[in-house]
């Protein structure tokens, strides 16, 4: 069975130096993080929260600036994840 670029025989792993698992998950999260359309509802996302931040007394929140963000990010996602898990 192969792990990365670990092989693993019976359970042992061969004499070569054992590498962590990476989540591509993870990756692509990363990767979408940086497209066009992710990166401009994370600038909407970080002007809100300096506007709010900046305030003493809002009941403004970010909530609509976030769940945008992780929606665009998650909608690019789910068009690469599962071609890249075997």
């Amino acid at each position: 069975m192969v792990f990365g670029k670990t092989t693993v025989v019976k359970g042992e792993p061969e004499d070569e130096e054992e590498e962590e698992m990476v989540d591509p998950l993870e990756t692509l999260r990363q990767k979408c993080a940086e497209t066009k359309h992710c990166v401009h509802t994370q600038e909407r996302l970080e002007l809100c929260e300096t506007r709010v931040g900046s305030r003493s007394q809002t009941q403004e929140d970010c909530t609509e600036e976030l769940f945008d963000f992780l929606h665009a990010r998650d909608h690019c996602v789910s068009h690469k994840l599962f071609h890249s898990v075997k």
